[in-house]
């Protein structure tokens, strides 16, 4: 049987090691963002009592932070050619109105991510990719002291930015994961069935039929 039908009436759309990279960067950008926070600010100081407390938050983040940039590059960078805008992208996203009005019929079909999610795949690269940048310079037990204090206070508003960018984007991917019925299953168990696929991904779900899944 194809790995592509795993069980009949069902598509794999996310590989073990997907699965597996994917939850090890939702599990370390909790702590991440949690740790982040206290830090930022004394009225979010609350928050490192998540995290074991204020000197685990402010020892772990970096290390933390590091492992969460580390493990996107290996989930992401593979999927940046599905992750390319095509001419039906562009129209998906002129015909806004009816994605958020739910009337996929309407819509340009789709392939394995749409265009919504590929822009949000683009803003969380550079958001990761300037956080990791700017924590290095900002890394005060090994890095920091060797730049200049200007530099310095720049990478710190710089990593504060990324960060609002990167956690806004997390929340618009939990929304909608949720608003998808189906998508948080497909990351839990990897799969989807033949309807979810044709009704949101349904240039995704032919090509896959034409690679030797169809029945």
């Amino acid at each position: 049987m194809s790995e592509h039908f795993p069980r009949p009436q069902e598509l794999l759309r996310h590989h073990y090691r997907d699965r597996v990279l994917h939850w090890t960067i939702v599990l370390s950008f909790v702590f991440a963002a949690l740790s982040g926070l206290s830090l930022f600010h004394p009225s979010l100081f609350f928050l490192s009592t998540f995290v074991g407390g204020g000197p685990w938050a402010a020892l772990l983040h970096p290390y933390v932070g590091l492992t969460m940039a580390l493990v996107f590059a290996l989930f992401a960078i593979p999927l940046w050619r599905l992750n390319v805008l095509e001419a039906r992208d562009r129209q998906w996203l002129r015909q806004i109105q009816d994605v958020l009005a739910n009337r996929e019929d309407r819509l340009p079909e789709v392939g394995k991510y749409n265009a919504g999610q590929k822009l949000l795949y683009f803003l969380m690269m550079l958001c990761m990719g300037t956080l990791l940048l700017t924590g290095f310079m900002i890394w005060r037990r090994y890095f920091s002291g060797y730049l200049p204090i200007g530099l310095v206070r720049l990478a710190l508003v710089a990593h504060a930015l990324a960060a609002f960018g990167l956690v806004s984007g997390v929340i618009v991917h939990i929304a909608a994961a949720a608003w998808v019925r189906g998508s948080l299953g497909a990351m839990m168990r990897g799969k989807v069935t033949l309807g979810w696929a044709y009704k949101h991904h349904r240039a995704w779900f032919r090509e896959m039929l034409r690679n030797g899944g169809g029945r």
